[in-house]
C-alpha cells in the first residue's frame, strides 16, 4: 500500500562539521549540509567531502523541503516528497529545480516554468538528441514520434544547491542546455552537461492539484526591514515583497533598480520618467477568473510593424498569486485580455500565417517589434528599458495566442479577452469603469490617455473613410484591423524551466 512518506532513509554524519546529513532516497549520491553547506558524495556507508555550495536566494514559490504531495504519473497518483533543490542561472534569467522523490523509488523534478511548474521525470525512450551545434530557439524538429519546438537554446549554469541530489552539476560552470516544447502542452529538457546528455519530459501542473503539504506559510515575507534598502538615486527607503525580484522600482524617483547581485551586492539604477501612472494601482487585489490575484509589476511597451513609421502602444499588469503563479492583464487600444505562459508550442506555418496550439487554430493579426519603454513594481525576470522583442500575436475569436522572440528564447501565451467592466469590478473601480473602456473614442478615454492624440487619431480615420468612399480602392476593414495595434501576450522572459 502507498503511503506518502520515503521508503527508505540514510543518515551519516558530514565529515565536515558533524552535522547530521539525512538521505530520504536511494537514488540521491550527493547532497549539502544545511549547516556548513558542504557539498558531500555517498558512497557505501561512508560521505566524502568534494565542495562547498554558494549560498541559495529565497524566491517566491511557497515550496520548501520536505513538502510532500500526489502527482497524476501514467494514470496513476504516485506520492512524492522535496528532497533536494538546485538553482540555475541561463542568458534569459534564473530558476529553481526541486527534486522530488516519488514513492515507488524514483524521482522526477519539479520546476518553474516562466512563473508556473512543470513536472518531468527523466526520459529514456526518445531518440539521440541532437548533435551540437545545438538548433536555434524558434526552428522545428521531431524525435521519436513528436514535433518539436525549440523553446530555449543556450548555455546554463548551476548558482547553488540544498538538499539530495541525484545529479550535480559542476558549480558555476557553464554547459548547453536545449529546451523543445510540443503544440499538446509537453516539454523536453536535454542537458549536455552530462554525457550521455540527460533527458527529461513532462508537462506543466498546478500546485493546487497536487495536493500538497507542508508548503511554507507565506510568500510574502512579514518582516520588511529584511528587504528594505535605500534607492540608489534618491536614497529613499525601498521594500521588495517577492524574493526573488530582479528588478524593481524606486516609488519616490521611479528609478529601475537592479537586484540581480542580491540587496547586499551593488545596486545600479537607471532613471526614469513615468509619463501616466497605471489605472490600477500596484499592490491592487482583484478576483478574475476565480482567482484573487495581486498587482505586483506594471509596464508601458510600444510596437512598430516592419516598413510601418507609426508606432501603437500599450500596457501590461503583472499578476502574482502564491499557487498558480504569474498572469498578465494586457491592457491595449481594442480590449483588455488575460493571459498565461504557455507551457507548450503552437505549430506555426511556414508563412507564420496561421498557428495551432492544443487543437484549436489561430490566425495571425499582427506582427511587430515591442520595446519596453516605462516599468513599475517587481518583476521576476530583469525587465529594463529599452528591451526588445520580436512579436506574433494571433486570434481564435474570443482566444488570444501571442509568441516572443529574444535572448536564444522564444516564449507564447494564451489567454483570451475580457471587458473591460469586469476588470474594473475586479479591482473595486467600479465608480471609474468608463476609464477601462476601450475600442471606443468617447471623452471618458480622451480624458484618460490624452485628448491631443485621440482627436489627431479620429481625424485620420475620418479622411481615411473619406477616401475610401471616394475611390472604392482601400479595403477598410483592413485598415481599421491593421490601426487598433495592441499585443495579446504577457512579456515572460523569465528563463527557460530547466
Amino acid at each position: 500500500m502507498a503511503t506518502d512518506a520515503p521508503q527508505r532513509h540514510y543518515r551519516a554524519a558530514c565529515p565536515s562539521c558533524g552535522a547530521p546529513v539525512e538521505f530520504q532516497s536511494a537514488t540521491a549520491p550527493f547532497a549539502v549540509c544545511g549547516f556548513c553547506r558542504s557539498t558531500v558524495v555517498r558512497s557505501g556507508e561512508q560521505l566524502q567531502r568534494i565542495g562547498q555550495m554558494a549560498e541559495l536566494f529565497d524566491d517566491h514559490s511557497p515550496l520548501q523541503l520536505m513538502a510532500s504531495g500526489r502527482v497524476t504519473l501514467d494514470g496513476n497518483k504516485l506520492p512524492f516528497t522535496l528532497i533536494g533543490r538546485l538553482q540555475f542561472k541561463s542568458d534569459s534569467g534564473t530558476w529553481t529545480e526541486w527534486i522530488a522523490a516519488l514513492d515507488d523509488g524514483r524521482t522526477g523534478t519539479l520546476s518553474e516554468d516562466n512563473g508556473s511548474y512543470v513536472f518531468t521525470r527523466p526520459d529514456e525512450g526518445t531518440e539521440p538528441p541532437p548533435a551540437q551545434p545545438l538548433p536555434a530557439a524558434g526552428s522545428s524538429l521531431r524525435l521519436g514520434v513528436t514535433d518539436w519546438v525549440v523553446a530555449y537554446s543556450g548555455s546554463a549554469q548551476l548558482i547553488a544547491a540544498e538538499g539530495e541530489l541525484p545529479k550535480l552539476p559542476a558549480l558555476g560552470q557553464p554547459f548547453k542546455l536545449l529546451e523543445l516544447r510540443s503544440e499538446d502542452g509537453q516539454v523536453l529538457s536535454i542537458d549536455y552537461g552530462a554525457a550521455p546528455p540527460q533527458v527529461e519530459r513532462g508537462r506543466a501542473v498546478e500546485l493546487a492539484h497536487l495536493q500538497l503539504k507542508g508548503l511554507k506559510d507565506a510568500s510574502v515575507r512579514e518582516d520588511q526591514g529584511g528587504r528594505s534598502f535605500a534607492c540608489p538615486n534618491c536614497g529613499a527607503p525601498v521594500h521588495v515583497q517577492l524574493d526573488n525580484t530582479k528588478r524593481c522600482t524606486c516609488a519616490q524617483c521611479e528609478s529601475l533598480i537592479d537586484l540581480t547581485a542580491g540587496v547586499g551586492g551593488e545596486l545600479l539604477a537607471a532613471k526614469q520618467k513615468v509619463r501616466v501612472p497605471p489605472l490600477i494601482p500596484l499592490g491592487s487585489r482583484g478576483q478574475l477568473q476565480g482567482t484573487s490575484w495581486q498587482v505586483v509589476g506594471w509596464q508601458r511597451r510600444s510596437g512598430r510593424e516592419p516598413g510601418d513609421d507609426e508606432k501603437f502602444e500599450w500596457k501590461e499588469y503583472l499578476l502574482y498569486h502564491r499557487e498558480r503563479g504569474f498572469a498578465f492583464l494586457v491592457d491595449t487600444e481594442d480590449g483588455w485580455s488575460l493571459v498565461f505562459t504557455a507551457t507548450g508550442a503552437p505549430r506555426i506555418d511556414q508563412g507564420k500565417r496561421r498557428a495551432r496550439y492544443q487543437g484549436s487554430t489561430y490566425t495571425l493579426q499582427s506582427a511587430y517589434e515591442a520595446t519596453t519603454t516605462e516599468v513599475l513594481g517587481e518583476f521576476y525576470w530583469p525587465v529594463e528599458r529599452g528591451q526588445k522583442t520580436d512579436n506574433h500575436d494571433y486570434a481564435n475569436g474570443n482566444k488570444l495566442l501571442s509568441t516572443e522572440r529574444s535572448n536564444g528564447e522564444v516564449t507564447a501565451s494564451v489567454g483570451s479577452r475580457i471587458d473591460g467592466a469586469a476588470v474594473a469590478e475586479a479591482f473595486g473601480m467600479s465608480q471609474r469603469k468608463a476609464l477601462f473602456e476601450r475600442a471606443v473614442i468617447g471623452p471618458a478615454e480622451l480624458a484618460a490617455e490624452g485628448m491631443t492624440q485621440k482627436i489627431i487619431m479620429a481625424i485620420v480615420v475620418i479622411i481615411v473613410i473619406s477616401t475610401v468612399l471616394d475611390s472604392c480602392s482601400l479595403e477598410l476593414d483592413d485598415y481599421l484591423a491593421r490601426g487598433t495595434g495592441g499585443a495579446f501576450g504577457g512579456y515572460s522572459s523569465g528563463g527557460s524551466h530547466k
